[in-house]
């Protein structure tokens, strides 16, 4: 090998997901709305790497791990693009893009200090108003919150 040319390689993984075309300003953002930070399985991840489809995007991989409707929800609220391979013996058993929800309750909290859900009890609830550059409105105070300032629970 040309002693000039420098390669990375990276382990693939027998069983688990891969989350590709993440942004790669929300990769962090994906790490910690899926918790993650607190579990014990193997996770590689790539941060500004090249891609036609975002410029520059991020990949995260974890072994043994394969993510609940609940889960693909939040990473669908953080990296719209995203898509899944599940992986099983080495091999990509199925692929998977997120599909951004037209309404969920108890992903996100409410930007308005006033609503209701930041106050009593209640669950935030919201309507999904734009899928591309995600935005949702408040069903109780109708506020509008983008992606940019989305607080996950």
């Amino acid at each position: 090998m040309d002693k000039d040319i420098k390669q990375l390689k990276v382990s693939a993984i027998k069983n688990g997901t891969v989350i590709d075309h993440i942004p790669a300003k929300n990769l962090f953002k994906v790490i910690n709305i899926l918790g993650l930070n607190r579990i014990d399985n193997q996770i590689t991840f790539g941060t500004n790497l090249e891609s036609k489809q975002l410029g520059i995007k991020a990949i995260v991989k974890i072994s043994d791990k394969f993510f609940v409707d609940d889960e693909i929800n939040r990473i669908a609220l953080a990296a719209p693009q995203a898509k899944l391979n599940i992986i099983r013996n080495y091999k990509v058993e199925e692929k998977k893009k997120v599909i951004v929800p037209d309404e969920f309750t108890g992903i996100v909290k409410c930007v308005n200090p006033k609503c209701i859900t930041n106050n009593d009890l209640v669950k935030p609830k919201f309507r999904v108003i734009s899928k591309k550059d995600v935005s949702l409105k408040c069903h109780y105070c109708e506020k509008i919150t983008d992606q940019e300032h989305m607080v996950f629970i």
